[in-house]
């Protein structure tokens, strides 16, 4: 069953209300970037209010290059939908199916994926800021009781109650606050979303380098690369190949809860970018025999630089510093140097917060 605001949501929105995907959130709206409203039906309808067929709509496919203005749309909400089948099937041989599980789709648009994960899913609910598509999917799909269509800002929801994976073709300039929500999502299992390859290379080590989010979520997050998409296979045709992005939420996590904030503390230390080596960085907040010591255990060269140190090396250095320190691994005083100020607050999605819900 599809529903959009305003509509009677009947079994779908119980569906919807036991997860605790707030529909009150599709009736609210999001906040405008770029002059595009993200989210609401006003919005969709500000970003592009001709229809398919109209006179208006025939001008568009005149304009230079053959765009219509469906094309437009899109790219004034950084959309860049699958073309074909062939793409969609090679993009959902990286999600795990869960027969019994709950599915949020993110940017669904005219139901590519969006049919294909109803058949993996046991309630896939679906996120479309787009007017037009959203109307095209409810449409596609109504006769699938196990899907629910919100024209909504997926930003804007709520975590549902029971554990849900992430899925979907991710708008590439909403790619990292959405990638945040995920991370802050606690009872989120998994997130397998289309992104910029340029984005997943950097977030997963491809160029030997590694970000600071990487490192400070991977004890309790994986981050893989598992594909790549041409940029043929999009309509409109974005600028850039895109690949497949995979998180995965630990069972485990690889340092215990108790410990994470102070592990956080050290890679936050590690990244300040003061003394160029990992050794040199860190020694400003850590004794340095015990950095030292710390490095060698991990098989850092001494003039390793910080980007270059794996996740699995960080956390080799963590459980070395903690257990020599007695536990004690937040960054020491050290007597005659002033303590630089520490950053207000973590990086979005260091696992401090978790979204409403």
């Amino acid at each position: 069953m599809s529903t959009l605001p305003g509509q009677n949501r009947g079994r779908g929105h119980d569906r919807a209300s036991r997860s605790d995907a707030s529909h009150s959130d599709a009736r609210r709206g999001g906040v405008s970037r770029g002059g595009a409203s993200r989210g609401g039906a006003s919005g969709a309808r500000r970003a592009g209010s001709d229809r398919p067929g109209s006179a208006a709509s025939r001008r568009g496919r005149a304009a230079v290059g053959g765009r219509t203005d469906t094309d437009r749309r899109c790219r004034e909400l950084s959309q860049n939908n699958l073309r074909g089948t062939e793409a969609a099937q090679q993009f959902l041989t990286a999600v795990r199916p869960d027969p019994n599980g709950l599915c949020l789709e993110v940017g669904a648009g005219e139901g590519i994926l969006t049919i294909r994960l109803a058949t993996l899913f046991s309630e896939v609910i679906a996120y479309e800021i787009d007017e037009n598509l959203a109307g095209r999917l409810a449409a596609r799909v109504a006769d699938r009781t196990n899907v629910t269509v919100l024209l909504t800002d997926f930003l804007a929801a709520r975590q549902p109650r029971q554990p849900f994976q992430v899925i979907g073709n991710a708008p590439f300039s909403l790619t990292s606050p959405i990638i945040d929500w995920c991370l802050r999502a606690s009872r989120m299992t998994a997130a397998t979303l289309i992104t910029q390859r340029e984005y997943a290379r950097k977030r997963t080590g491809g160029y030997g380098r590694w970000t600071q989010l990487t490192v400070s979520t991977w004890p309790q997050v994986s981050w893989r690369l598992v594909g790549t998409i041409p940029r043929t296979d999009f309509r409109p045709v974005p600028r850039v190949d895109a690949a497949i992005l995979r998180l995965e939420r630990r069972t485990e996590p690889l340092i215990s809860p108790a410990r994470q904030a102070a592990y956080r503390r050290l890679v936050q230390a590690g990244f300040s970018g003061l003394g160029g080596s990992v050794r040199a960085s860190l020694r400003r907040s850590y004794p340095a025999d015990q950095v030292a010591s710390a490095c060698a255990s991990a098989g850092l060269d001494r003039r390793a630089v910080v980007a270059y140190v794996s996740p699995d090396q960080w956390i080799q250095i963590f459980r070395m510093l903690d257990a020599q320190s007695g536990q004690q691994s937040g960054p020491v005083a050290r007597a005659g140097r002033p303590r630089r100020a520490s950053p207000a607050a973590h990086r979005p999605g260091s696992g401090d917060r978790s979204v409403a819900g």
